[in-house]
């Protein structure tokens, strides 16, 4: 198995998101609901604001720089390529963070908590509080590979994420997940690292993050 770790940029192609646009726009649409509440679902006018948003609106190459700014990796891991933001905070004792998405989400979701997480002091927050963050694709979200097989449950992701710091060098660390990212991170407590390692997880499904 190799251990390379190689940097990362995201680079969608125009053509592609032009694609997206033009398929959004073409939405063939119902008719309007007959009732005045949302007891049938979205209402048609909000579903229609929420698509010209993204087609018209939403920047993906501000969000796509922001990305790369981060830090982007990948590694293959149990034959399959592994995205990864990795962030280090400036603090010499931060704690290894390995944080796990959930469910139809992305490494977008921790943007906002990136910044209180590794550089607490810059926040108002008690510097000893920092952390290092690794936040991982899970297999076959965002720039992760997707799988070709079947087989990657929650204890095959957790192995994989238990690689990924050691190749990493954290020997310590801890792990924090939502949703289906819980039940990965639940999976890495519940299992011991390879005996060839000294990796030893502190995990908690649901670490609090506490309102900024």
């Amino acid at each position: 198995m190799s251990g390379l770790i190689e940097p990362f940029r995201a680079a969608i192609e125009q053509a592609a998101l032009a694609d997206l646009r033009a398929r959004i726009l073409n939405t063939r649409w119902p008719s309007a609901e007959t009732i005045a509440d949302e007891s049938q679902g979205v209402p048609l006018t909000k579903m229609k604001e929420l698509c010209a948003y993204w087609a018209k609106d939403y920047d993906w190459r501000r969000c796509e720089r922001r990305l790369n700014d981060l830090g982007q990796y990948q590694t293959t891991i149990d034959g399959l390529k592994i995205h990864f933001l990795h962030i280090r905070s400036s603090e010499a004792d931060a704690i290894p963070l390995i944080m796990t998405h959930g469910w139809p989400g992305s490494v977008l979701e921790f943007l906002k908590v990136i910044g209180p997480l590794t550089d607490p002091a810059s926040h108002g927050r008690d510097p000893r509080d920092a952390f290092h963050l690794i936040l991982p694709s899970l297999p076959g979200y965002g720039f992760s590979e997707l799988p070709s097989d079947v087989g990657w449950n929650a204890r095959r992701t957790a192995a994989a994420w238990t690689e990924l710091m050691r190749r990493l060098g954290y020997e310590r660390w801890f792990a924090q997940g939502g949703d289906w990212g819980s039940v990965v991170t639940r999976a890495i407590g519940q299992t011991r690292a390879p005996e060839s390692t000294s990796t030893s997880p502190l995990f908690h499904p649901f670490l609090k993050i506490w309102p900024l």
